[in-house]
């Protein structure tokens, strides 16, 4: 059975992303601010941006040989300047590829290998990183090259090199040239091996942007918004630079947020739209000083990258009346799904339903319907071209139809909401059922003394089957003991079906490891279980 969206298709642009982004619908002036840095003030106006990133791309093509097809690194956290070197390097007819400033040299080399990058555009505080990448992945260290506005260990500022009065006229495509040509090279988190480079076409970026204006139609150059993740990352890369561009709208940008800063930011520039990730919907929650800030102007709260729980949105809005919307995407396709605004309309569990210009289909075991688990498959003209080099793991994930295989179990009501089970590689195969770990944490979290809860299984020699084992967290209050273990497993064995039972049992644990949005690292916990296990079995 195929799932319809029940939006209305939006029109594919035919055009590269620099120019889309740029073709001003809402018909602003040059003088409105688009893009403002939160601790300093400094801002660009629609018309710099265009100035400063043609300029940027003229200095490539002029200073570095940079041509149509090249590709240019960026390795750096949230600043102001990076949207004028990812869209000058696209205006210069380049491919972007966007590094975490997380990473430690051997990830980033690997990434800069890959990638084939040939110019490489860091941040200060990312130098000694970058420069041992930079020199495994052959790059020259005259095309190194700094924001900012000093030179560092004979490393120079791009703005010395690159940035002259001369501007380019952006490199154009023809509709085929665009649906075809690579404009970013984005990195998977490389959770089931070494990670791929997922090749998103000119085409893919401008019709996400498309879809997600649709769902988003409130949302205009009126507005304020920010973004709570790195512009590395597809999530922010689209929502904050290309959304505020082509919408017209302002940006706040931080390079780095917690509660007290964000909540400042909202107050002083009156932000009214966010794209967060559910721990800083857990930090406002949990942190008093939320409380003491003025954070009415916010409309709404788009929380994307993992699943919030609806105890948490529901607990949220009861302290702020601010909605929680949740939205789906992969790195592969960018937007998927998305809440309805209304919170009337919002059904329990669900992260939203399909966009514009998507179908799905559900695989199950058991046939394919409505309300029944299975796996998600998606097809529309926003999922990737393939991943880089790799025909072999491209060819794994799309079907013959076209449909590209999203690895997550989700459920469908009538209604068209979507309900996110887990990761198919994260279910539980006991005997011949398989247990979904999400189900069991969401019964564990409505203890009284849980606070955060992680199912993973584990093969059981004395079962010969894998089996269900509970890690959670405990409430203030409340000590850790066996007896409390034993009741808090009892309390979800009597709501499940006997096969869903956690046989392994529950284990404390003082912090479930999560990275920087919300994801479970469930690798970690699974190498912990090991030692865990062996323990337990020497008591």
């Amino acid at each position: 059975m195929i799932f319809n969206s029940k939006y209305p298709d939006v029109k594919v642009p035919q055009v590269g992303i620099y120019q889309y982004v740029t073709s001003n619908p809402n018909k602003i002036p040059d003088d409105k601010v688009i893009y403002v840095d939160a601790i300093t003030g400094k801002s660009y106006t629609f018309g710099e941006f265009k100035h400063e990133s043609k300029k940027f791309a003229a200095g490539l093509q002029d200073k570095l040989e940079f041509k149509r097809g090249d590709v240019l690194a960026i390795f750096s956290p949230n600043q102001l300047d990076y949207p004028i070197v990812l869209l000058g390097a696209i205006a210069a007819g380049g491919t972007v590829t966007t590094a975490n400033p997380k990473f430690e040299t051997a990830d980033l080399s690997n990434q800069l290998t890959d990638s084939g990058a040939s110019v490489f555009i860091v941040h200060p505080e990312c130098l000694e990183v970058a420069i041992e990448a930079s020199i495994n992945a052959k790059i020259p260290a005259s095309r190194v090259l700094l924001f900012g506005d000093e030179e560092m260990k004979g490393y120079k500022p791009y703005r010395s090199i690159l940035i002259s009065d001369r501007e380019i006229e952006p490199v154009s495509y023809t509709p085929e040239e665009a649906k075809s040509t690579t404009a970013y090279l984005l990195y998977s988190s490389g959770t089931t091996g070494k990670p791929k480079g997922i090749e998103l076409t000119h085409t893919n970026l401008a019709v996400n942007l498309a879809q997600l204006m649709k769902v988003e139609s409130k949302v205009g150059p009126h507005s304020v918004i920010t973004g709570v993740t790195q512009f590395c990352h597809g999530y922010a890369l689209i929502g904050v630079i290309h959304a505020t561009l082509i919408r017209g709208a302002t940006a706040i940008v931080h390079s780095g947020l917690n509660v007290e800063t964000l909540c400042e930011s909202i107050q002083k520039f009156r932000i009214n739209h966010i794209y967060g990730v559910p721990p800083v919907i857990h930090k406002l929650v949990n942190d008093p000083l939320a409380q003491q800030f003025d954070l009415s102007s916010v409309d709404t709260i788009v929380c994307g990258a993992s699943p919030l729980s609806d105890k948490f949105a529901k607990k949220f809005y009861e302290m702020f009346r601010i909605p929680v919307l949740q939205i789906y995407g992969l790195t592969e396709a960018s937007l998927v799904l998305r809440q309805p605004d209304t919170m009337e309309n919002v059904a329990p569990g669900s992260i939203g339903i399909l966009c514009s210009n998507i179908k799905a289909k559900l695989l199950s075991e058991n046939g394919r319907g409505y309300n029944e688990p299975g796996e998600l498959w998606i097809h529309g003209p926003n999922i990737m071209k393939g991943y880089l080099n790799n025909k072999k793991a491209t060819n794994a994930v799309f079907d013959k139809d076209g449909f590209f295989n999203t690895g997550d179990i989700v459920s469908i009501d009538e209604q068209g909401n979507f309900i996110l089970a887990g990761r198919k590689k994260e279910l539980i195969k006991f005997r011949d059922f398989h247990v979904i770990p999400f189900e069991l944490e969401s019964i564990l979290l409505k203890h009284d003394a849980v606070s955060g809860a992680v199912v993973i299984g584990y093969y059981s020699e004395e079962e010969a089957t894998e089996i269900p084992i509970a890690y959670v967290t405990i409430k203030n209050g409340h000590e850790q003991s066996q007896t409390l273990a034993k009741k808090i497993q009892s309390f979800v064995d009597e709501k499940v079906a006997s096969y869903k039972r956690l046989r392994g049992g529950v284990l404390f644990i003082d912090r479930i490891p999560q990275n920087e949005f919300g994801k479970i690292q469930r690798g970690e916990l699974r190498e912990k279980l090991k030692n865990d296990i062996n323990i337990d079995r020497r008591n």
